[in-house]
């Protein structure tokens, strides 16, 4: 690898941009794509789907050679607001499936708890938490704590951002409670309908690991099938 684009890589690495080297593997020709980049409509698909699956592939096209895309995807995270006896399961299966956890509450007894031990905690209030944490496309956010004052700060932060899953906790008639708040701050239908609320999904769950299974399985959904 060259000089320059290994330090460009350095750099999108260090400002959490996702990237796909591209290697011409019969001049060793390498350049770096990121989303919507590409010589052709091919190509760019070929850059998303790359870091869509997080995968490397070999592509061969007829009179054309053959490229190796290489993708470098910054680090997934969960961002959980609330740290309630759900929180306390999700962040244990969340760090086991790969992701970087935080936990934001602003009351401190409930985030500073024993319970989450080895968990990052932020006791900020939520929109100043979420703004601090820039949330980018490898971010999945998930309020947990049923109360308007927490919730719905860290939800405007998330909606004006790239994160790839926004979810929110509580019963239909809470969402639609949450879908009029939201309206009137200012959020457009289409903004509002990126939030998966009721959060999980409808396996019939019950207690709080089970409500946190349905949630994973729901942010894993969305990140490997949905969005590609």
């Amino acid at each position: 690898m060259k000089g320059l684009t290994l330090t460009q890589l350095l750099q999108d690495l260090e400002a959490k941009r996702p990237v796909v080297l591209v290697t011409n593997l019969d001049t060793n020709e390498q350049r770096l794509l990121g989303r919507g980049e590409g010589s052709s409509e091919a190509e760019q698909r070929q850059v998303l789907q790359a870091l869509s699956e997080d995968r490397c592939a070999v592509v061969e096209e007829p009179g054309a050679p053959p490229l190796f895309f290489q993708p470098f995807n910054p680090p997934l995270r969960l961002v959980i607001v609330g740290a309630v006896h759900i929180a306390q399961a999700l962040s244990t299966m969340a760090a086991v499936a790969g992701y970087e956890v935080t936990i934001v509450d602003p009351r401190q007894a409930f985030a500073e708890s024993e319970r989450f031990s080895g968990v990052a905690t932020d006791t900020r209030w939520p929109d100043e938490a979420l703004t601090g944490l820039n949330l980018d496309s490898r971010v999945a956010v998930v309020t947990l704590t049923h109360d308007p004052k927490l919730d719905d700060p860290a939800l405007e932060v998330a909606l004006r951002s790239d994160a790839f899953f926004i979810g929110s906790l509580g019963s239909r008639k809470t969402h639609a409670a949450r879908t009029r708040r939201l309206t009137k701050a200012g959020f457009t239908e289409a903004e509002i309908g990126r939030i998966h609320g009721p959060v999980g999904l409808p396996i019939g769950s019950r207690t709080p690991e089970e409500i946190a299974v349905s949630i994973l399985a729901q942010i894993v959904e969305t990140l490997r099938v949905s969005r590609g």
